[in-house]
């Protein structure tokens, strides 16, 4: 099997004037690196494309894989994660990964927000806020938490993002929809213990890989997830290897993720991030459809590693899931 690699590459728009937090979400040479060489290793033949436009010129030469291994996070809109995957199903080439629905709907996370509590399962509540004014109007009780709607890596999330008043809930607000140009999902803020569940396969092979417990180390911006704490998370973060056999609470937090991956149609690999409430409730925060690959610094690979599933294993896992679709 011939396998095409697409991806974006972070040094690429670096190099083009673009900042460190907008190239957040890109990879590095050593991430496309890892995964080609695993596929090699498990008897698949490469090819590195590149980028969305890459891709576009390599079609129009008449270039075709049998699958594409696609990472391609996409620069502009709030369907970029979407753009390689309805390129490639114009061509009727198999890729890795969800669909261009489900990616699109995964990052404007209000919308994923919905359908998940019209599945019956727990969300913070939350109201979107379009313009300063908005902010204003929120009905939700403090402490809340702010974010960019359509925003992954922890972008745009600070210290600041949790709020205690209306006055700074209108201050946050107001400086997200300045830089980053789209709305802001405000929700109740939760206080409890935060965890990401990793997941492979579709439908009713997919599968819980394992889970961790994100806890923050001395000297991390307190209470949450952040940008500064993912990027730094060698030095800020540590993830602990939680069991449903040992702690109840983790039985419940796989089996939330599980259902909530099934209810949006996700695909191939993923994860979901999973926070609960003071009481202990957990509540479904968001999904992650589009994994980053970093076999030492991405949260999914980073699960496996602790679970002892090598990272070739991995690929593996998530390009035999892709394969079930082209079997059919």
């Amino acid at each position: 099997m011939n396998i095409g690699l697409t991806y974006d590459l972070r040094a690429d728009y670096l190099a083009e004037g673009y900042s460190e937090e907008e190239t957040a979400e890109f990879d590095r040479p050593d991430t496309i690196e890892a995964i080609e060489a695993s596929l090699q290793e498990l008897g698949y033949q490469t090819d590195r494309i590149g980028n969305a436009k890459r891709l576009v010129d390599r079609l129009a030469r008449g270039d075709r894989w049998d699958l594409v291994f696609n990472v391609a996070e996409g620069l502009h809109g709030v369907t970029r994660e979407a753009q390689v995957p309805s390129i490639l199903d114009v061509y009727d080439i198999p890729y890795t990964f969800s669909d261009p629905l489900v990616l699109s709907l995964a990052l404007y996370k209000d919308l994923t927000k919905t359908l998940v509590q019209q599945a019956g399962i727990a969300t913070p509540q939350f109201a979107l806020v379009r313009n300063p004014a908005e902010a204003d109007a929120v009905d939700l009780p403090f402490p809340l938490f702010a974010k960019p709607v359509a925003e992954g890596t922890s972008k745009g999330i600070t210290a600041a993002s949790k709020v205690a008043d209306r006055a700074s809930l209108r201050d946050v607000c107001s400086d997200l929809l300045k830089q980053f140009c789209q709305p802001v999902l405000v929700e109740t803020f939760l206080a409890g213990r935060e965890f990401t569940v990793g997941l492979t396969g579709t439908g009713e092979h997919a599968e819980t890989l394992g889970t961790v417990e994100i806890t923050l180390l001395p000297g991390a911006e307190a209470e949450i997830y952040s940008y500064v704490n993912k990027e730094q998370c060698e030095e800020l973060v540590r993830y602990v290897l939680v069991h449903p056999n040992r702690d109840p609470l983790v039985e419940q937090v796989n089996a939330m993720a599980l259902h909530a991956w099934r209810a949006l149609g996700c695909r191939d690999g993923g994860r979901i991030d999973i926070r609960c409430d003071a009481q202990g409730q957990p509540h479904f925060l968001e999904v992650n459809p589009l994994p980053g690959m970093h076999p030492q610094h991405s949260d999914l690979p980073i699960l496996c590693n602790y679970q002892g599933i090598p990272y070739v294993d991995l690929i593996d896992r998530i390009v035999r899931s892709a394969s079930r679709r082209i079997s059919k």
